[in-house]
């Protein structure tokens, strides 16, 4: 067997490149911790939206109410804006409900053209032709000025007000600021609102003085990200040298009743400014990320939350008690451009998006977003399930290994699903989701083209010499073989036809090449089958190995299994042969059992796999003796040992082989029914055996000649003859019944 090449198999090299691309990718991932990739973000982002989507609706806390401008209140009151004492009525029905809070998402940044002070620059030329009555009613400035009516109105009522802050522009000096009325506190308090890492705003877009009046004002910025959808709300910005309120914010403290807010800060620590952690209010803590942003926990889709027309408010429809709620009012008419996108709908209102915001402060549940989590996590992630995976890859079959690379992948997804989003985290997991896909694909091509080749190769070498079974374990397990010589116990085998030159002579080419294929076709799958080794053809002869080159559990039981059923399949294909004209042939196996060394032998360039050494020519020699005894199969007593206890094995001969000087006892192996059906005479042997080894050689050779009579058997005439011999040229008094063969 030519198999010199193989002799440097069994190397972990696949697992080698699973821990090359474990390194790779811990570094790659060290390298952008701290900003990561705007692919690898948004590919987390639509990971994270599919989570939204499968978690499905939340319940919310029922205590947030929208009042909307809707496309109904537009149709019957007219298009937006409306009159300042329209929306001022507005609030007042509702402030009449007695809300926690009235929460405006909307700005007014400009005066309301429809009232009439606005009228009154161009009435003054007029003014002397009017009556003193009317002179009086246009010069009532409060009751002509619709700014002013809602003002005042907002003033009565615990109300916020929204405005917009701008990230572009440039910062005036003396710019219009926001009045929010909340105490706002540092932790640590050493630190300065500039040296904080806020989100900054250039400039604002603020409510007129009249306007300004409400109990405080909070921005209604959220910044969408690169795909458009609005997935984290700032809860501070920083503006003209002060950090300034969200409007949710604004709104949740004023409904809850307190005027303290608390920023946690942390050191900043080779950053250029200090992270936010967290805020606190009201004896809840809100974490944020280090601008100060809430990842929103949304609820679920467009109008998850309650939702009340306005104009039904202003007609004192009754939709639902407003008592003890936090009132958004905002508009989800189209043609306002109020309109967002957020990972459960392509389309909601921004008041909506206000209305979850203001709601995760409401239950303190917000998504957490945590750095430090997700580079722990994701480390975690890429070496254990890295390492993991590559010895699986690596020692496993490639079935196990491909149901690896799935449960790993399934394993990370609900891992982040289970134990980490439906618990208020989220974790970027595109990284180590891609990671162990490049480790299952890359250690996956590596065995195809490597491991896999040089395993092709060591199933080409061997499947024609041993069994598939043996052919997988050497597959699985290259460094089991032994190729290169070592000493180990096996099971050696010979079989060869009798009198095949005379058989051979009496057939064409082409006859006696079917005869010899069929033949040594048949006989090599019993072997195979029982895991034995097909060392080499000999002409007609065959040689087999049990025990290399893979250990096989009852190596002797299955060879000589093996040889017992080469006999009975060598019968059926007599029967087969008849119908062709091809003749029948007769076999002769020894088998031997010992101490052999095994593996390549032979020159540089051209060398077999096999077996040397005594044993293996003892085996060779009890295939020869077969002829003097007219037995088949001859097994030594090494062998004789080992199998007693599945098969009755006949005592032959004590004998001496050409070559040795120790003498070895060999006995011909027979199932045990064939032993029970020939017990009696088997019986009468053993007692003529007994008798002949005790120098009774005229007795001997008297039930020898009757067992051959009955009998007629090579083995009792061979006995007959030495009884015989030896009656008349009695043995030396040291003859102790060996018999020394001279010849092969």
């Amino acid at each position: 067997m030519k198999t010199g090449r193989l002799t440097n198999l069994g190397k972990p090299s696949p697992f080698k490149i699973g821990c090359i691309l474990v390194i790779i990718a811990v570094t790659i991932f060290y390298s952008f911790k701290d900003q990561k990739p705007l692919l690898l973000q948004s590919l987390d982002n639509r990971l994270v939206d599919a989570m939204f989507q499968l978690r499905g609706n939340q319940p919310t806390t029922g205590s947030v109410v929208i009042i909307d401008i809707d496309n109904k209140s537009l149709k019957e009151l007219g298009q937006w804006p409306w009159p300042r004492n329209t929306v001022a009525r507005l609030i007042e029905i509702i402030g009449a409900e007695q809300p926690r809070a009235i929460i405006l998402d909307i700005v007014f940044a400009e005066p309301d053209r429809t009232s009439p002070i606005q009228l009154i620059p161009k009435l003054i030329p007029r003014l002397s032709k009017k009556s003193g009555e009317e002179l009086a009613m246009i010069m009532d400035l409060d009751s002509s000025n619709h700014d002013l009516i809602l003002g005042d109105t907002l003033a009565t009522l615990p109300t916020v007000l929204g405005y917009a802050l701008s990230l572009s522009g440039t910062t005036q000096a003396n710019a219009a600021k926001p009045f929010p009325s909340a105490n706002l506190h540092l932790n640590p308090t050493n630190i300065r609102h500039a040296d904080i890492n806020y989100i900054h705003s250039k400039t604002g877009i603020l409510n007129t003085p009249d306007i300004s009046q409400a109990e405080t004002e909070g921005f209604f910025n959220v910044f969408p990200d690169l795909s458009g959808t609005i997935r984290k709300a700032p809860l501070f910005m920083y503006y003209a040298g002060l950090p300034y309120p969200s409007l949710a914010l604004e709104g949740y403290r004023i409904g809850s009743g307190t005027r303290d807010i608390t920023i946690n800060l942390r050191r900043k620590q080779n950053r250029p400014k200090h992270p936010i952690i967290s805020i606190h209010l009201n004896d809840k803590t809100i974490a944020t990320d280090e601008q100060g942003q809430i990842s929103i926990n949304f609820r679920g889709p467009t109008h998850t939350f309650s939702y009340i027309s306005a104009v039904d408010i202003l007609h004192g429809i009754k939709t639902g008690s407003l008592r003890n709620r936090y009132v958004l009012i905002g508009t989800s008419a189209e043609g306002i451009y109020d309109l967002r996108t957020s990972p459960f709908s392509a389309i909601i209102p921004g008041v909506e998006i206000q209305a979850n915001i203001l709601d995760n402060l409401l239950a303190g549940d917000p998504m957490i977003q945590d750095t430090y989590s997700e580079i722990f996590t994701t480390y975690a992630i890429v070496i254990l399930g890295g390492l993991g995976l590559s010895a699986i890859l690596a020692y496993s079959t490639p079935l196990a290994g491909g149901l690896g690379g799935i449960l790993c992948i399934l394993s990370t997804c609900v891992l982040c699903y289970n134990v980490l989003f439906l618990k208020g985290r989220i974790i970027g997991i595109t990284y180590p989701l891609a990671t162990i896909s490049i480790i299952f694909l890359g250690v996956t091509l590596f065995n195809f083209f490597f491991e896999g080749r040089q395993k092709r190769q060591m199933t080409n070498a061997f499947k024609r010499y041993v069994s598939p079974k043996v052919v997988k374990q050497v597959t699985q397990n290259p460094k089991a073989l032994a190729l290169s010589g070592e000493n180990r116990n096996l099971t050696v085998f010979f079989s060869d036809i009798k009198d095949f030159t005379s058989i051979s002579e009496t057939l064409s080419p082409d006859q006696l090449s079917t005869l010899m294929n069929e033949y040594l076709t048949a006989m090599s799958d019993i072997i195979l089958n029982q895991e034995g080794t097909v060392d080499k053809f000999i002409g007609d002869a065959i040689m087999a190995i049990w025990g290399a080159p893979l250990d096989v559990a009852q190596q002797e039981i299955k060879a000589v299994t093996a040889a017992l059923q080469s006999i009975r399949t060598l019968e059926d294909l007599h029967k087969e042969w008849q119908t062709r004209d091809l003749p029948e042939i007769s076999i002769r196996i020894g088998i031997n059992s010992g101490e052999m060394r095994v593996g390549n032998f032979g020159s540089q360039t051209r060398f077999d796999y096999t077996v040397i050494g005594d044993n293996v020519n003892l085996a060779a020699r009890l295939e020869g003796l077969n002829k003097n005894y007219g037995t088949d199969i001859l097994i030594s007593q090494a062998t004789k040992l080992a199998v007693e206890d599945k098969f009755f094995c006949r005592y032959i001969d004590t004998v001496r082989v050409k070559g040795k000087e120790i003498p070895v006892r060999i006995y011909a192996p027979m199932a045990l029914s064939q032993a029970e059906e020939q017990q009696e005479e088997f019986s009468t042997f053993k007692r003529a055996i007994d008798l002949y080894l005790t120098r009774q050689f005229t007795v001997a050779q008297t039930i020898f000649q009757k067992l051959n009579n009955q009998h007629s058997n090579k083995l009792y005439q061979t006995y007959m003859e030495r009884s015989l011999f030896f009656a008349e040229n009695p043995p030396p008094p040291e003859w102790n019944g060996v018999f020394t063969y001279t010849t092969k």
